[in-house]
């Protein structure tokens, strides 16, 4: 397969992922954005388009330098959040997120309380980086803070950030994020109860026991 094949099948998948994340309800609109790299350039979700009308010709590319280098449309507003994935970590997509459990667990406390194993999937105790202006490196340095050693994040009052090797594992980070707040916010409704939480020990159990979970 030759770049041009590359990029073309990988924006296919792009723009499905965004479109999924339409209809699993976890952005309304144009909010939220997934990119993907292929080789030094990042594809990702232009701003202000409705994700069902993207086609093949609207691609949007940029190198890690931020510079566009394919198509014609501007690149998402939170490109800057995007590139310092790529830049820091081995990812090779990125999920960006509004959803509505995760985004409401942000305004409540610094880090998810570990109400489920399944946070181990994600590197450990999920962090809530602090809030800062969309689309700046400001949150783009937050958000790297709370994703050392992580591939997911919350960002205040704001939404989630998940990255993995595919768009489908950042994907399935994402949902799974949204997932965990959801339970611990319902857990947390019940009049005169308390949830139980896992211990740090726990968790890490957890964590260890899920690297080598499912086909290898």
């Amino acid at each position: 397969m030759d770049a041009s094949d590359a990029l073309a099948r990988a924006w296919g998948e792009l723009v499905a992922t965004a479109r999924r994340t339409v209809a699993d309800g976890l952005v309304v609109g144009t909010s939220g954005n997934v990119s993907v790299r292929v080789g030094d350039t990042v594809l990702v979700t232009p701003t202000g388009v409705p994700y069902d009308r993207l086609t093949p010709d609207d691609a949007v590319g940029v190198g890690l330098d931020g510079r566009q280098v394919l198509g014609s449309l501007r690149p998402t507003s939170e490109l800057p959040m995007h590139l310092a994935v790529y830049r820091a970590t081995g990812a090779r997509a990125v999920v960006h997120t509004h959803a509505v459990h995760a985004t409401a667990v942000s305004t409540l406390v610094p880090e998810l309380p570990p109400i489920h194993y399944m946070a181990g999937a994600l590197g450990g105790a999920v962090r809530v980086a602090p809030y800062a202006t969309y689309g700046t490196e400001e949150l783009a340095r937050n958000m790297l803070a709370a994703l050392a050693d992580r591939t997911a994040c919350l960002l205040q009052n704001h939404g989630t950030v998940a990255h993995g090797a595919t768009l489908a594992q950042a994907y399935d980070r994402t949902a799974q994020l949204e997932w965990m707040c959801r339970v611990w916010l319902t857990a947390s409704s019940m009049p005169g109860l308390t949830p139980t939480l896992l211990s740090r020990a726990q968790l890490a159990e957890a964590e260890e026991r899920l690297r080598g979970y499912g086909q290898q």
